[in-house]
């Protein structure tokens, strides 16, 4: 968590004028149910009111229950609502000026709350956000995560955890990516039978990176995990106000042999690092298959093809021979989801049929994919219910989703339809470890459809009672209201392959350790998160049904879940009235909008070793003006082009297909496009002397065009190819000019208004929607404008492309270009504006 501030005053380069006092964390476990509290105080020390920000990120899984400003002794209290009525109260205040502005992001295994307020001269503010989750077993522990960014020195800074287990703890362990040798011993952790006491709390002095500067080493992830104890009993039940949770993860149990198809996507977009990754992360999972499974692997792109026609015993052998097929799988087609998904299917099906599988064996397959489909049947309904038909309840699908252009939902409600889940796989230097540490959660079954049976007259309320699959490492969770709390024993019976066992003991935790109501809010909190499951497939009336309790309980326990918003109603000040705040629980299926659109434009600023940029939205055909330098005769336009088809998302993405460049003093002029060089000579020159007196050019087999005018300019056109058969995207080019100060000062255009240099000043920096991009205010050409600080790819000295920081200007550049785009459009590509 952190604070950030900045004064709304123009032009304020002094110190920040916002002390952060103090920086709270405090989590109280009980039972694997997380209460956390996070707490920051901050102080106003100027002599005006400014804005001041408060930032915290907190786990995907948690439910936000509370959110809390003090300022100036008056206490504002978020109020959770229905999402559609947030959205409406939201609207009404953006439509009549207030400033309201959304408060949430996502990230990988986090989300963002940001909140900002005006805050008085020499005044403080005290916020408090508390949020609850069930903490998930998962290989073997439970994990609690704590992501802290102060961004400065803290006067008082602490995260505090206290967790309490009936059954007992057998370890805790804790760490943090920022722990040095130093830091390392002021983590205090005190360990007993079933408490345990973690505190790190740094001196100001000891959050320095260097003495006497602001700079703060606590920055990262701080991380406990631990696990209970178990004994030779099935499962643990304990019981507190009325409600009762069980816990139920058996050790010593056998894992049951499993038949897991592999169905890897190898289509056109999976190039580049994702392939590579996809190879480098299956022949790990190859070599930790065991010898009693049985496995295939498929791949596809717009043809399926199988290493083997049914499922093989995995043998060192076999597992040899399938890996060194896997260091084969190479890029290429479209993207036929459905074909490879029925062929993995009837393989299965095919081998039951044959008895060449363990009788006592799980069936599944595992789908990696990073696309839509667009080959075959496209239609994402109609292949959900081929999968399920096909499958018939009888196998687990499991679907990993490779980046952000994947259609989550659609995997999401396919491999819940079929006993499994989704997860995504997001693009970075670690995606094969998260193939594989996705694949190390799934590839130990213990037991199999697992059914558990409580006394019919004592309890109501039960959470989910069926379980398709109990894997190593994890726990089965269920948790019921009780009709009768003057219970003499509480007889459970546990079915499913692999084990039937019943009677168990009832622990009742110790009431100084537990924390009001927890084994009711974890019954709501469970409750809620399996509503919403439900929510997403099935017949229509039950997908109505759950969502309505599941908005109903959201409100009732004050949880912010994906059907409510929680309302924060700033307070009144001198420039504004009191307006509202929405904060949203995104889904993983929601991602956020990326504001990289095509075609791009980036204006680097060596004297300030910074760099501006912006996009260009129009029609494709459209031709601009991008530098006019009547001195010297130079002219370049650009002509951009649009998507071979809508995609699926209906947003058509433009590039950069056709340059035309003049030297009108020499009569040359130049038509580059992404398949040809066109060199045309005006008649009143001699063309070879002309030409060759005049422009210099050089191709490199990289795809880089490098025009060379002479006394004058260079311009680098670079070839981007994509992958031919893509059902999408095309061809383009990037340009990019080197000596620009050889160009005349009265030079314009699109780009060659920025060649000699640009004042601005940018202030204001505070958090945006995007949690890796914070906004700021710029200060340019006479005007205001709102900016974020973002990246753009340069890929002159890499084909990779490089990230370069930038300021990028909203809505086609306005401000800060002279006029607006449209004053750019010229009619043909070799005409002036």
């Amino acid at each position: 968590m952190g604070n950030q501030a900045n004064s709304r005053q123009k032009r304020s380069t002094s110190e920040s004028t916002v002390e952060v006092h103090s920086v709270m964390v405090e989590c109280t476990v009980t039972s694997r149910f997380a209460h956390t509290v996070m707490t920051s105080t901050a102080l106003n020390k100027a002599n005006s009111s400014q804005e001041i920000f408060f930032e915290v990120e907190l786990p995907k899984t948690a439910f936000i229950t509370n959110f809390s400003m003090e300022i100036e002794g008056k206490v504002y209290v978020g109020e959770v609502k229905e999402k559609e009525k947030a959205k409406k109260q939201y609207e009404k205040a953006v439509s009549t000026g207030q400033t309201a502005g959304l408060v949430k992001a996502s990230g990988r295994k986090m989300e963002k709350f940001s909140v900002h307020v005006n805050i008085a001269a020499e005044s403080n503010v005290t916020f408090i956000l508390t949020y609850e989750e069930l903490l998930q077993r998962k290989l073997g522990h439970y994990e609690i995560l704590t992501r802290v960014k102060p961004n400065t020195v803290i006067q008082q800074f602490q995260i505090l955890t206290n967790i309490y287990e009936p059954q007992g703890l057998s370890y805790v362990d804790a760490k943090a990516t920022f722990l040095s040798n130093e830091l390392l011993p002021l983590v205090e952790k005190t360990v007993t039978d079933k408490k345990a006491h973690i505190s790190f709390s740094p001196t100001p002095e000891q959050q320095r990176k260097c003495p006497g500067c602001d700079g703060t080493l606590i920055e990262g992830d701080f991380i406990i995990e631990y696990d209970v104890k178990r004994d030779k009993r099935l499962g643990e039940i304990q019981i507190v106000n009325g409600y009762f949770v069980h816990f139920f993860a058996p050790p010593d149990l056998h894992r049951v042999p499993k038949n897991v198809v592999f169905i890897i996507d190898r289509s056109g977009s999976m190039y580049g690092n994702k392939i590579k990754q996809t190879r480098e992360a299956m022949l790990a999972i190859l070599q930790d298959l065991h010898q009693e499974d049985y496995f295939a692997v498929i791949l596809f792109d717009n043809v399926v093809n199988c290493w083997k026609e049914s499922l093989t015993k995995a043998t060192k052998e076999n597992v040899a021979e399938a890996m060194e097929y896997v260091k084969g799988i190479r890029d290429e087609g479209t993207t036929n989801i459905n074909s490879a998904m029925l062929r993995g299917i009837n393989m299965l099906v095919q081998d039951r049929q044959d008895n060449h599988l363990p009788e006592k064996s799980m069936d599944m397959i595992i789908l990696l994919t990073d696309g839509m489909p667009n080959d075959g049947e496209s239609n994402i309904q109609k292949i959900q219910q081929n999968v399920r038909e096909a499958m018939g309840g009888n196998m687990t699908l499991f679907c990993l989703g490779f980046g952000n252009d994947v259609d989550y939902n659609f995997l999401d409600v396919m491999s819940k339809e079929n006993k499994g889940l989704a997860r995504r796989i997001f693009e970075a230097s670690d995606a094969a470890l998260q193939l594989q540490g996705f694949y190390d959660e799934v590839s130990s079954p213990l037991l199999l459809e697992v059914d558990l049976k409580y006394p019919d007259n004592q309890v109501d309320s039960l959470t989910t009672r069926h379980f398709n699959q109990l894997f190593n490492g994890s726990e089965i969770v269920v948790a019921g209201r009780l009709m009768d709390n003057d219970l003499d024993n509480f007889l459970v019976e546990v079915f499913g392959q692999g084990a039937t066992v019943s009677d168990w003991d009832v622990l009742y935790p110790d009431e100084e350790y537990i924390f009001g109501d927890f084994t009711e809010r974890l019954w709501a909190y469970l409750t809620i998160q399996q509503l919403l499951e439900k929510s997403k497939s099935g017949e229509p009336d039950e997908k109505a049904n759950a969502t309505a309790k599941a908005l109903d309980m959201s409100l009732q326990y004050n949880f912010v879940t994906p059907l409510t918003s929680m309302v924060v109603t700033k307070p009144e000040t001198e420039d504004a009235t009191a307006s509202p705040l929405i904060a949203d629980k995104l889904t993983e299926g929601k991602t956020q909008q990326n504001m990289d659109g095509d075609p791009h434009f980036m204006i680097e600023l060596p004297n300030r070793n910074d760099a501006l940029c912006f996009n260009i939205n129009d029609t494709p055909g459209t031709i601009f003006n991008l530098v006019r330098d009547s001195i010297s005769g130079i002219l370049v336009n650009g002509q951009i082009i649009g998507d071979k088809k809508i995609p699926p998302d209906g947003k058509i993405n433009t590039y950069f297909w056709k340059f035309g460049i003049i030297h009108q003093i020499f009569g040359v002029k130049l038509e580059i496009t992404t398949q040809e060089i066109l060199v045309l000579q005006d008649v009143h020159y001699n063309p070879l002397l002309t030409f060759l007196c005049s422009v210099d050019l050089l191709v490199t087999k990289d795809g880089k065009l490098t025009v060379t005018l002479k006394d004058s300019v260079k311009f680098i056109i670079l070839l981007h190819k994509v992958w031919k058969k893509h059902p999408y995207h095309r061809d383009y080019l990037g340009i990019y000019t080197v000596d620009t100060h050889l160009l005349s000062p009265s030079v314009h255009g699109l780009l060659g208004q920025f060649y000699h240099g640009i004042d601005f000043e940018v202030t204001n920096l505070h958090p945006g929607e995007d949690p890796e991009k914070p906004d700021a205010t710029m200060f340019v050409k006479g005007q205001e404008i709102n900016v974020t600080r973002g990246w753009q790819r340069d890929f002159r000295r890499n084909w990779k492309g490089e990230n370069v920081p930038c300021w990028f200007v909203h809505n086609n550049g306005l401000g800060l270009i002279d006029g607006v785009e449209a004053d750019y459009i010229v009619s043909d590509l070799f005409t002036a504006v």
